[in-house]
């Protein structure tokens, strides 16, 4: 990712609305979530909601995928990679030991959950 690509996506983050939206559809990965279902969650109207995912898929974080009459939007989570990568290759200077505190903060939420059947 470069600078420009980085700059249009924390841009579609830096709104209160499209922020909670990508929030919302990353939670719900990898189902997705119809545009109407997802403008009633959040209390938006629909063509409101339309724009703010315009935006994002502009930006690169999310993608949307017409089924009938509906179009069912997911996080792109490649490109939310990409740009966290960016942003932690740049804060790190090729000194891994700087982002380590970071990272290690995600281990509590994103470690693989074991399933237990009973």
């Amino acid at each position: 990712m470069d600078s420009e690509a980085a700059i249009l996506a924390l841009a579609a983050l830096a709104q209160p609305t499209r922020l909670e939206a990508f929030r919302l559809l990353v939670s719900r990965q990898p189902d997705g979530v119809p545009s109407g279902e997802l403008a009633r969650l959040m209390d938006v109207p629909q063509n409101t909601m339309s724009a703010h995912l315009a935006v994002l898929s502009r930006a690169g974080l999310i993608i949307g995928e017409r089924q009938s009459r509906s179009i069912l939007y997911r996080a792109d989570l490649g490109g939310f990679h990409a740009l966290t990568l960016f942003l932690l290759r740049d804060c790190c200077g090729g000194r891994p030991e700087v982002c380590a505190p970071l990272i290690a903060d995600l281990t509590p939420c994103c470690t693989p959950k074991v399933l237990v059947h009973g």
